[in-house]
């Protein structure tokens, strides 16, 4: 019962503080203490810290040599090349993937991942959190089955820069029937990835995973137009790449 309402605690300070970020609450530059954030939210300071580890994963923070974090500082132009970069990468693993042949074992467990994200589905709120590991561990597998290791450390290396994860969103339930919709789409795409894979069709492949990664792209430019309203989730950047 303790572990588990620690891991709900730490959810909902990476929710809250990842937002605060986002909407230049806590600007670039600002230095974030553990007691001072626990005190704040009302919490322990081991979820703060477990949030505060994950969003220098995500690339929002740095760490402080002398203690504690600092807001890192970006810009919108910044968000966009990752996430355009990163579709290329992709684009390029699921072309090799289709060239190469996927193992089937990948193959075999990105099929389990796809059946649990459509079980997410059939709830009447859908979990956010387990939604993101899911979603994180197939595009993991898509990068695997490039059965390049140059372009899986790549990959890596562009998903540690600010929000160029494939699950870098926010957890925003005011926007959650076109969240919903969004994500659903999403998977579609995944599905359409990997159809192409198992087919061999590397061109198509590649086109398909770079279109996915451009509707996040898109969603960003969308959120931070002036065409964005606040029922939107604006200011807030909702990245929701699948």
């Amino acid at each position: 019962m303790a572990a588990e309402r620690s891991s709900t605690h730490a959810h909902r300070a990476l929710i809250t503080l990842r937002q605060r970020i986002l909407n230049g609450e806590l600007p670039g530059g600002t230095r974030l203490y553990e007691v001072a954030l626990a005190e704040a939210l009302g919490i322990s300071r081991t979820p703060v810290r477990a949030a505060l580890s994950r969003l220098a994963e995500e690339a929002l923070l740095d760490r402080n040599a002398g203690g504690g974090f600092i807001v890192r500082s970006f810009a919108v132009a910044d968000v966009v090349d990752t996430i355009e970069l990163r579709g290329v990468l992709e684009g390029t693993a699921a072309r090799l993937a289709a060239e190469r042949g996927a193992p089937p074992e990948l193959l075999a467990e990105t099929g389990a991942i796809l059946r649990g994200i459509d079980t997410l589905f059939q709830i009447e709120t859908i979990d956010m959190e387990g939604y993101s590991h899911l979603n994180s561990r197939f595009h993991d597998l898509l990068a695997r089955m490039s059965q390049s290791e140059v372009l899986i450390r790549e990959i890596a290396r562009i998903i540690a820069l600010p929000f160029a994860s494939p699950s870098a969103f926010l957890d925003d339930q005011s926007r959650q029937t076109d969240l919903v919709k969004t994500l659903a789409a999403a998977q579609d795409q995944h599905r359409a990835v990997i159809e192409a894979i198992t087919h061999r069709e590397g061109s198509r492949a590649e086109s398909l995973a770079r279109e996915h990664a451009r509707a996040a792209r898109r969603n960003v430019e969308f959120l931070l137009s002036r065409e964005a309203t606040p029922k939107d989730g604006a200011p807030s950047l909702a990245i929701l790449s699948a």
